[in-house]
């Protein structure tokens, strides 16, 4: 899911005035709930010095009542979110224009006809895409990453404006020129210190299936003690999760004294900010301490043209991701940083997104690794898709009444109060993006677990507008994602190797209903044998998002706390089922 330090966006911003003309054409009939003129239109071009060339790609207005941030940023699944409306550009050449009017799909409000009068901060942008022609055939133009982690308002390249204030007059028809004149610039790359590493290799695998380069990344925290031990060879952690730019939660440095306080809405908790430097500091005291277990962590750097990530699973839409991982980027980890480079001495652990993932992959690799911990994982069974149960539920957004139709909710809080219902969730990506390109969560799931459709883009789970399941595709689901579908189906032979490997643990009030999911495996699980699963399912009463299990400390802390949490467990793990001459004593010092 899409709560992550990586994703969170800049909060400030200087206002600058519209540098473009604006065209009023004379008064026209108003819509009849008198808000802004069907005939209000944003012509939108961009400059040679900003390409030369034609470009492809989503373009975006954006209108803000807010002034607190430039409205490319305020675009949210929250109460707060402010006003987008897209269209599909393709070859649009240097000082054409392109019209965004009533006719564009927008979110919170359908159409610009419903926006009301007033005066708004306005901005444009276009995501660009590029053309992949992939080996199975199918030419498809998407926006791959430049380094940001599919974000759309910071990647490098995309075109925008500055924000400039305008007044819409409801009794007049207006064409508002922009000139889309500014380039996001490159991200500067994260060095190397003593502990922490960066390493990108060419995945053969991944090349093939896109028709271009495509590289694998990984960001490695190594042991105290890896320059002075040059003999040892150490266990493997993957800690899965979101796009990192580089590893976080590792600070040498004590917390900056002079840190302003901030507040975090998530949390209700002030001075936020310095509460993760100081658990992020306290982490590199234990790690370099006496008696804190040396091995090498890795977090995975595997954004794509359709997320941040690619579910660490081999998509007929993304490509082969998971073989990627496990067949090369590990082996390469392991060889170039004195890895034990066997399935007994690796262990995964990750939350939200990282939880499905390090379940997903100890289900489909289960000699590749020694256990998981699966923390408030992505729903890992389709029965319970956050709220929808994509096999007998006919629509995803509305419950089925003879009478009446009622929302389905898509996040809440931990009294239960809903912010935004999945039509409002899916509406949102769906002006950001058609064909499943927004970079977005519910999209990510449609683009990693759908078959291909004949377009060349992953065929939807449910038709975006109207919320309406195609049972064909949520049969495609249940044979090849649906986790808890197939540990039942293959228990017989997945059960001895996945025995004592699983834990799962999820708050019983996830913003995301992901504990449903949770209780229909731990169904399963408890009811298993020859043999038992001898693992762990725990539930965080009235724990929002990312609880992992720690029942001693509130959420906001114990999610900072992971690596503390469970690398010594799992290395116990490894001391106790590691084969006959195993190494268990280079690595302890």
């Amino acid at each position: 899911m899409p709560i992550h330090p990586s994703r969170l966006r800049p909060q400030t911003w200087i206002p600058a005035l519209l540098a473009a003309a604006l065209l009023i054409a004379p008064a026209c009939k108003t819509s009849a709930s008198g808000k802004a003129s069907v005939l209000l239109k944003f012509a939108v071009s961009f400059p040679a010095q900003s390409s030369p060339a034609p470009l492809d790609g989503r373009l975006l207005l954006l209108l803000s009542n807010d002034g607190t941030a430039e409205p490319r940023f305020q675009i949210s699944d929250g109460a707060a979110t402010q006003l987008v409306f897209g269209i599909d550009v393709d070859g649009l050449a240097p000082g054409a224009e392109a019209v965004i009017d009533a006719s564009a799909f927008g979110y919170p409000l359908p159409s610009l006809a419903d926006l009301p009068a007033g005066d708004y901060y306005v901005q444009a942008l276009l995501n660009r895409y590029e053309t992949l022609v992939r080996s199975d055939g199918h030419t498809v133009k998407l926006p791959p990453d430049k380094g940001e982690g599919q974000r759309w308002d910071a990647k490098p390249g995309n075109l925008y404006s500055a924000p400039g204030k305008i007044t819409i007059n409801p009794m007049a028809a207006r064409t508002v020129r922009i000139s889309l004149d500014k380039i996001i610039p490159p991200i500067e790359p994260p060095q190397d210190t003593k502990y922490i590493k960066h390493v990108r290799i060419r995945s053969e695998r991944l090349s093939k299936f896109w028709g271009r380069t495509m590289e694998l990344g990984a960001c490695l925290l190594l042991p105290e003690g890896f320059d002075e031990h040059p003999e040892a060879r150490y266990p493997l952690i993957v800690f899965h999760g979101h796009f990192p730019a580089t590893f976080g939660g590792f600070r040498e440095q004590p917390p900056d004294p002079d840190l302003k306080p901030d507040y975090s809405d998530r949390f209700r908790m002030p001075g936020y900010n310095r509460v993760q430097q100081e658990l992020a500091h306290q982490f590199f005291k234990d790690w370099t301490g006496p008696g804190f277990p040396r091995v090498i962590v890795m977090e995975i750097q595997h954004a794509n043209p359709y997320y941040d990530d690619s579910y660490a699973v081999n998509s007929a839409n993304l490509g082969p991701y998971g073989d990627a991982i496990v067949h090369e980027l590990i082996p390469y980890v392991e060889k170039t940083f004195r890895g034990l480079g066997a399935g007994w001495a690796r262990s995964m652990y990750g939350g939200s997104t990282g939880g499905w993932e390090a379940l997903a992959a100890q289900v489909f690799y289960p000699d590749g690794f020694n256990g998981c911990v699966a923390a408030c994982p992505d729903p890992i069974d389709f029965r319970a898709f956050t709220v929808v149960d994509i096999y007998s539920h006919k629509n995803a957004y509305y419950t089925d009444g003879p009478w009446k139709r009622t929302p389905r909710p898509g996040l809440r809080n931990y009294l239960g109060e809903v912010a935004t219902t999945l039509e409002q969730a899916n509406h949102r990506e769906l002006a950001l993006a058609t064909k499943g390109r927004s970079g977005d969560q519910w999209d990510i799931w449609q683009a990693v677990f759908s078959p291909v459709g004949e377009d060349g883009y992953p065929k939807p789970l449910w038709d975006k507008k109207t919320g309406v399941i195609d049972p064909l595709v949520a049969a495609y689901w249940k044979e090849h994602y649906d986790l808890g579908a197939i540990l039942q189906r293959d228990w017989k032979t997945l059960g001895p190797k996945l025995q004592g490997k699983i834990r799962i643990y999820v708050g019983d009030m996830d913003n995301y209903y992901l504990n449903n999911a949770v209780y229909l495996v731990e169904s399963f699980l408890e009811s298993t044998k020859d043999p038992y699963y001898a693992g762990d399912v725990d539930y965080g009463d009235r724990a929002e998002h990312c609880w992992n299990g720690d029942q001693t400390r509130p959420n906001a802390l114990s999610r900072l706390r992971y690596h503390q949490m469970y690398i010594p467990q799992a290395v116990e793990r490894m001391r106790k089922t590691a084969p006959l001459g195993a190494d268990l004593t280079s690595w302890k010092y």
